[in-house]
């Protein structure tokens, strides 16, 4: 069977038929050559998927990328994922970050970003060390954010005591990176807590560009 993933046959497909397509592809298709991943953002619209399918989709691109194909999310541009992010329910995203491998895949993927994405003109001569601790995984989930020299540097296991460290949900922690809340509301509704320098914890964000849906 000849599939076509064309941005012409990609727009006619429903949300469904798309993930079930990229499910059934091979990563070394000729078909899939010269798709790409910000033409499939595009045609995704979280509210019109089920709960599980969201986390299906991901799941299947991350499976194209680990077989050679070139639809990574590291491909993805940010406006594109902050927008996925934001039509994305709280159930979409508890789904991708119940499994293991996906949950590693995206919040891998969103500290990349931070660190791509850090404003070394806003941070001045500034030195301080975040760690992040996401909760829900098994083990928890812990980051560490190095500020230094106007540069970024993540890690992902404790290298140095933190100025601050923040506690909250991967939900909440995707919302955030991508724009779509706030640091304040998620501060005084307690889903973030912060133990050390508050006030450096709360003007941390503004030390990134954050991308806009």
């Amino acid at each position: 069977m000849t599939i076509d993933l064309s941005t012409e046959a990609i727009a006619k497909l429903s949300p469904r038929e798309l993930i079930s397509t990229l499910q059934q592809v091979d990563p070394d298709d000729p078909a899939l050559r010269d798709v790409d991943i910000d033409v499939i953002a595009r045609a995704i619209d979280p509210q019109k998927l089920g709960r599980d399918e969201f986390a299906d989709l991901l799941d299947a691109l991350g499976a194209l990328a680990d077989g050679g194909a070139a639809l990574d999310l590291a491909r993805m541009d940010p406006q594109n994922f902050a927008r996925i992010i934001s039509r994305a329910s709280k159930d979409q995203v508890e789904a991708v970050t119940s499994r293991p491998g996906l949950r590693t895949r995206v919040l891998d993927e969103v500290f990349r970003r931070m660190e791509a994405h850090f404003r070394g003109d806003r941070a001045g001569a500034t030195r301080a060390v975040v760690h992040f601790h996401l909760t829900g995984g098994s083990p928890e989930d812990l980051y560490e954010v190095i500020i230094e020299n106007a540069a970024c540097v993540i890690n992902k296991s404790a290298t140095r005591d933190p100025r601050a460290s923040v506690t909250l949900g991967p939900v909440e922690f995707l919302k955030l990176a991508t724009g779509n809340a706030s640091a304040p509301v998620l501060f005084m509704t307690g889903k973030l807590k912060v133990k050390g320098d508050l006030g450096f914890a709360a003007g941390f964000m503004s030390l990134f560009n954050i991308p806009k849906a």
